[in-house]
């Protein structure tokens, strides 16, 4: 990894892609998830790099719906094995959640590298290893396939950076649909019930550790409104700089 100075204005940006790309050489995360990396951190500067209100609400509220349920499941591709593999242990394990690997760029060798790299941080079971038992119903790729005991049967399920038609999928199925995703204009953070818009590497931090949103109303279509008020409003603070 190059070395980055703490002084470095971009520091901690710099840093996670530097991240990235480690991991893309270890085979955990894909080429195309540095893409997606990108493109989330265009967002992330219109957040201010920070968890707002509305994304802290959403944290919140998906800890609430989580701990409340029957199975939840939280669903593992590549940049989340990358970017959060010790949180998104501890999370699950708070949650009592468990934890499957679902990827597009499938391939039984990175399935359980990024199992090991999450058994390594914490993890007693992961679900998604060998062969896939269950398949979501109107998908055409890989990601259809699935863990009947996990994300097949489950009722909450999180699908942080994930792909808009499975989110719809899931939500077919019957599912609460729980989201992080950087872009509030996403099919998947529309499609969602609950989209956190945040950086992952906050968000899961803040779900460790924050109180659930309980006995509360939460409308997923206001707080995204909310977000993209204030990023409308960081367009307008930063053309004043031009």
């Amino acid at each position: 990894m190059v070395e980055i100075p703490e002084s470095h204005p971009r520091y901690e940006s710099l840093k996670t892609r530097e991240s990235l790309v480690e991991r893309v050489e270890e085979g955990i995360t894909s080429k195309a998830g540095l893409i997606a990396h990108g493109r989330g951190e265009m967002f992330d500067y219109l957040l201010g790099e920070r968890t707002i209100d509305s994304a802290k609400k959403a944290e919140k509220k998906a800890i609430d719906v989580i701990l409340k349920a029957e199975n939840p499941v939280i669903s593992i591709n590549g940049n989340v094995a990358a970017l959060v593999p010790a949180e998104i242990v501890s999370l699950s394990q708070r949650l009592k959640a468990k934890l499957e690997v679902n990827l597009f760029h499938r391939s039984e060798e990175r399935i359980n590298k990024i199992a090991e790299l999450l058994k390594k941080d914490g993890a007693k079971k992961i679900y998604g290893t060998g062969k896939p038992d269950a398949e979501i119903p109107g998908l055409e790729h890989e990601r259809a396939l699935c863990s009947k005991e996990g994300i097949y049967s489950a009722d909450v399920v999180l699908v942080p950076l994930e792909d808009g038609d499975r989110a719809k999928a899931l939500k077919e199925m019957g599912k609460t649909v729980i989201t992080i995703d950087l872009n509030p204009i996403s099919r998947t953070a529309k499609t969602a019930d609950i989209s956190i818009i945040d950086n992952i590497v906050r968000a899961v931090p803040n779900m460790i550790d924050l109180e659930p949103l309980s006995g509360k109303e939460f409308d997923n279509s206001e707080n995204l409104s909310q977000t993209l008020d204030h990023m409308c409003e960081r367009l307008k603070e930063l053309s004043k700089d031009i």
